[in-house]
């Protein structure tokens, strides 16, 4: 750990970089989105959440794409500048996007779930990482029709993924991204043992 804050970039690149991965992530496009549309606060329907899977429950497709588009270009961008500065604030950025779109101080940090943001910052860290992520979601999604299954199961299988091949440091990084992601989904792990989970698609 000590390795890493010594490395390229100092402490203070790193904490910029933390801020300002924050700041882009916190960007709620998923409600930005649908009031725009006329749809209202996309809050009050489906799960409440403001990404792409409760966008996609207005029954407006497009917007939902758009919104999931937003939502992990949050993170690839805020990755991408921060890596001009170095590999370790890149991280880092990823992780404060990341932070931003679950924990939004403009939503008196009540965000999304993280799991385009997620998707995003891999994509822009090991772009094959999200390859793998992209490709357990889409098998488990298509044989379940549960989003939140396919995003948690995809969500297991990265991390352990990235430490196969060798690239431990973004390893290290999405294995905390996953705990949260599944602490974040703790209401859809009951619902989804109960049987009483949404599936893609359908509204309410």
């Amino acid at each position: 750990m000590s390795d890493f804050f010594n490395g390229q970039a100092g402490i203070p690149l790193l904490l910029f970089a933390l801020v300002f991965g924050y700041l882009l992530g916190s960007i709620p496009f998923g409600l930005i989105l649908t009031r725009m549309a006329g749809l209202g606060d996309v809050r009050s329907i489906g799960s409440g959440n403001i990404g792409a899977t409760n966008v996609l429950r207005t029954g407006n497709k497009k917007l939902a794409a758009a919104t999931l588009l937003l939502d992990m270009l949050k993170g690839t961008v805020a990755v991408m500048i921060a890596g001009i500065a170095s590999p370790e604030a890149a991280i880092i950025a990823g992780f404060g996007a990341f932070l931003g779109h679950i924990f939004p101080v403009w939503l008196k940090f009540k965000g999304g779930k993280g799991v385009a943001t997620y998707l995003g910052v891999l994509l822009g860290l090991f772009w094959q990482g999200a390859l793998i992520f992209a490709a357990v979601w889409l098998i488990i999604a298509y044989t379940s029709r549960y989003s939140s299954l396919a995003a948690l199961v995809a969500a297991i299988i990265v991390p352990i993924a990235l430490y196969i091949i060798g690239v431990h440091q973004i390893a290290a990084l999405f294995l905390v991204l996953t705990i949260i992601v599944f602490i974040k989904h703790r209401a859809n792990i009951q619902r989804l043992v109960s049987g009483t989970e949404g599936k893609i698609g359908a509204k309410g």
